[in-house]
């Protein structure tokens, strides 16, 4: 296969090189690298200030005129988002607080939300204006979404929906504007059916309550979030077509974005690499093979995200990239803290009783990836998906 980039793509390299040398400066530049996972809390103001830079810079929404949708910012095709993610992640850019609103709801309006939704809110999150989160997860919903509990009823006042129940594991809950929320719109139903894909804004105080939840990493990136009859005017595919939309949704998340979060990858594996090298575990051949071992396997997670760029249908793809990527980072997050030794389970030096424990960043990437094969999806779930959906393997009995 060639994954080589044309003409066009080196010039769109070069426009995007020129254009980041000259906005990343000043207060952007000094937040450069935060907010990545495990530190989404850090910097949220800037990083939102740097949200709409990038959408007056036309950076926000690359490639969603390709489905003639019309909100974008400017045109793209698959390789220059590639070039765009690479070059973002090579200067160390502030992690993005806007992906789940670029990412995961803009294309999900341009496949099935109406013309009004698309007007309404596409042109807002190519702004940068309007952050969102996801509400799928729940206390006994988590991998088996289909289990969800949130229910809304029609708003008889006002249109809409009033809804009820509670949300967990919701990234950025705390900022953000607007919520696409799954939930039971058909009393009585269960499992897939009776479910809508609804819209909610956040700013309903006294209907929305937003609970951070602690990390074994110190941080709070994670929320509980409780609606109380909270009004949602929006329904996005048609109401009780949820499970379809969510669907959907989840399959976006592969390609472009997959790549991106390689990206990342590579930048916490140069560092581990540095860390063995300066510390001297890399001399220990075993410690050496398994630091050759994740580079080797990052390429090979690169390479097959480029090959399923653009895939459609129940190809699952978004299964087996999760299943590469989970395993990997829990692996890295592994090697970082074995490569230092007994080091790695103490603290700074001049900590003391009146200083709040600071994890480093080799502790805070071991605790965090402990994670990685759960959310999202655990590796159990999204083996089932293979089997059963890409394989044809007869389910697993319930």
């Amino acid at each position: 296969m060639d994954f080589t980039f044309g003409p066009d793509d080196a010039a769109f390299r070069e426009e995007v090189r020129a254009w980041l040398e000259a906005h990343l400066v000043g207060e952007y530049a000094a937040a450069a690298g935060t907010g990545g996972p495990g530190s989404e809390h850090e910097g949220v103001a800037i990083r939102r200030a740097w949200e709409r830079e990038l959408g007056r810079g036309g950076w926000i929404g690359l490639g969603w005129d390709n489905h003639g949708a019309g909100h974008g910012n400017r045109h793209a095709s698959l390789t220059q988002q590639v070039v765009w993610a690479e070059e973002y992640a090579r200067v160390n850019a502030p992690a993005r607080v806007g992906h789940i609103g670029e990412n995961l709801l803009a294309p999900t309006l341009i496949a099935y939300g109406t013309q009004a939704q698309q007007q309404r809110f596409l042109p807002a999150v190519a702004r940068g204006d309007e952050l969102w989160c996801q509400g799928y997860s729940e206390p006994g919903a988590g991998s088996d979404l289909a289990g969800v509990r949130t229910a809304a009823v029609p708003d008889k006042g006002r249109g809409g929906h009033r809804v009820t129940g509670q949300k967990i594991w919701t990234s950025l809950a705390q900022h953000a504007d607007w919520c696409f929320v799954l939930a039971r719109t058909e009393p009585g139903s269960s499992r897939h059916h009776g479910l809508s894909f609804l819209l909610v804004p956040m700013d309903q105080p006294g209907r929305i309550e937003v609970r951070p939840i602690r990390q074994m990493s110190g941080t709070s990136e994670f929320n509980e979030v409780f609606f109380d009859g909270a009004h949602a005017g929006d329904v996005v595919g048609g109401e009780g077509n949820g499970w379809a939309v969510a669907m959907g949704l989840l399959a976006l998340e592969r390609g472009v974005s997959t790549l991106v979060q390689q990206i990342g990858f590579a930048a916490e594996l140069d560092r581990v690499v540095r860390a063995a090298v300066d510390g001297g575990a890399v001399t220990d051949p075993i410690l050496r093979e398994r630091l050759v071992r994740q580079w080797a396997e990052l390429q090979t997670m690169r390479w097959n995200a480029l090959r399923t760029l653009g895939s459609t249908g129940d190809s699952g793809a978004p299964s087996v990239a999760k299943l590469l990527w989970g395993g990997w980072h829990k692996r890295l997050g592994e090697l970082a803290v074995e490569i230092r030794g007994a080091a790695a389970a103490v603290g700074p030096d001049d900590w003391s009783a009146q200083t709040p424990y600071e994890l480093d960043e080799a502790q805070r990437l071991f605790l965090f990836t402990r994670s990685d094969t759960i959310y999202g999806g655990s590796d159990e779930i999204q083996r089932n998906i293979i089997a059963e959906r890409v394989l044809g393997l007869p389910r697993e009995p319930r």
